[in-house]
């Protein structure tokens, strides 16, 4: 009899979500030992092999899928006027308040306006102080001497290396508008408030994609992104019903924007920013012609050599943050019926040999069904038995897959408790190599979602799994 599911537990919690991120070594609270920094978290062997797919997905959806478009490391730290040039020094800040009795402090535009009006603690009742502004980048000094003329930024966005080095890519690169660039880069932020886990840090990753077009096309190009940007988290096998659009209003719109608007999950704590698509008009490339004195304007050879500012869409997405989505969105709680197995075979729906959970009778799985492409391990080999030569086997068939997946190796338990602690991990498939095995060469290949099992020879299993991942559909 094979396993199955009939019932769900229903969805995320951040606390179940925060418990499973540190207990299998996605994220850990930086600096834990010393109490912990906050705003700051550290990425485990599952984290950071996550982080690192979701960015080559990322990248390879935004580059190698687009001729139009190519990359950019640019430097952390900037030339200060480029601050200046891009208002975030005198524009990046958030209102701040704080209570005089309790010391907590929080962001005036956050709190309710009749505790504001009437300068009360929404928490213990206190007074709070006047509102003032809170400049949201974090500073620090270059050179020997600590002095006004040495101070520089920890940048708070990637987006401005981007603008300083379209003219040099454009005669590097022989690049024709329209054409984009793209970076995935880390970002500072001093925030007021960090909160919901690795949802709003103080030291993060963004991917960004800055597209260049003529003015007057820009309306057209920014609803092709918004278009664009919407069937990549088709592509990840997101749950499309935990995303809106949310159009910034007058009140939300950035000084630079002619017009954005946000993609926004269904995070646990609630609808959130998730990316954002913006149309920042010339405003950025205007900025920097006047700050730094050079001529930024794009030279239209093909059309009698046109002048003119282009204007910008920009795409921009926290990576820590989808990463964050990913486990809400991927998270499962599911109740399995399966039949008690003390260790041999049992047979499933086409006659085919499958291992049992070797759990209960019925029991609940936790899982994260994320799409294979992002998967921290895309398959694990597990030896039925560690004696009789099983072992040896199944690291050789690790050792033949290792250069074309992420593999992992499990011998330690029950093969039930083995499958679960792969369902916990994300890991959407699971070799199994049992006695059948030395005899046919046949392993048995597991389905992380549906826990299907099916026999398949072992030469085969690359082959298959480049099939399995390629036509893969989430179940759920």
């Amino acid at each position: 009899m094979s396993d199955h599911i009939t019932e769900y537990q229903g969805s995320a919690t951040m606390d179940k979500i925060t418990s499973l991120a540190k207990r299998r070594g996605f994220v850990f609270q930086s600096s834990e030992i010393y109490g912990g920094q906050n705003g700051a978290w550290d990425y485990g062997p599952l984290g950071v092999e996550l982080k690192n797919r979701i960015a080559r997905n990322w990248w390879k959806e935004m580059t190698q899928l687009h001729d139009d478009i190519v990359g950019l490391d640019a430097a952390i730290l900037m030339h200060p006027r480029t601050w200046e040039a891009s208002g975030h020094v005198e524009n990046f800040t958030d209102p701040l308040v704080d209570c005089r009795k309790c010391k907590t402090r929080f962001r005036a535009d956050q709190i309710p306006p009749e505790n504001l009006a009437a300068k009360k603690c929404p928490d213990c009742g206190g007074d709070l102080t006047d509102t003032r502004k809170f400049n949201l980048m974090f500073k620090t000094h270059i050179g020997a001497v600590e002095d006004e003329a040495g101070i520089i930024y920890l940048r708070p966005e990637t987006a401005q290396g981007i603008y300083v080095n379209y003219k040099n890519i454009i005669q590097s690169n022989r690049m024709k508008i329209p054409f984009g660039i793209a970076q995935i880069g880390k970002a500072f932020r001093n925030e007021i408030v960090t909160k919901n886990f690795i949802f709003r840090t103080c030291e993060f990753e963004q991917m960004e994609m800055q597209f260049f077009v003529k003015p007057g096309t820009d309306v057209e190009w920014f609803n092709e992104w918004k278009k664009r940007r919407w069937a990549y988290y088709e592509k990840l096998g997101v749950r499309m019903d935990s995303l809106r659009w949310h159009q910034h209003g007058p009140d939300e719109l950035a000084h630079y924007a002619k017009d954005a608007y946000d993609i926004e999950y269904l995070f646990p704590m609630g609808w959130k920013e998730l990316e954002g698509v913006h149309n920042r008009s010339n405003y950025d490339l205007t900025r920097h012609t006047q700050y730094s004195g050079k001529d930024l304007q794009y030279i239209d050879q093909e059309n009698n050599n046109e002048r003119y500012i282009p204007f910008i869409i920009e795409t921009s997405a926290g990576l820590t943050r989808t990463l964050l989505m990913l486990l809400c969105d991927a998270y499962d709680e599911e109740k399995v019926i399966s039949e008690k197995n003390s260790g041999g075979a049992e047979g499933n729906t086409g006659g085919e040999t499958s291992h049992g959970t070797g759990g209960s009778a019925d029991d609940w799985r936790t899982v994260l069904h994320f799409h294979p492409a992002v998967a921290p391990v895309t398959v694990a080999v597990l030896p039925l038995m560690k004696k009789d030569g099983l072992a040896e086997l199944a690291q050789d068939i690790r050792s033949g897959l290792k250069e074309d997946f992420a593999t992992d190796y499990d011998q330690a338990g029950a093969i039930g408790r083995r499958y679960r602690r792969q369902d916990e991990a994300g890991t959407p498939f699971c070799v199994t190599v049992d006695y059948e095995s030395k005899e046919n060469g046949t392993v048995t290949l597991r389905f992380r979602d549906s826990m299907e099992q099916i026999r398949v020879h072992k030469d085969e299993l690359a082959a298959r799994l480049y099939q399995e991942i390629k036509a893969y559909k989430r179940i759920k």
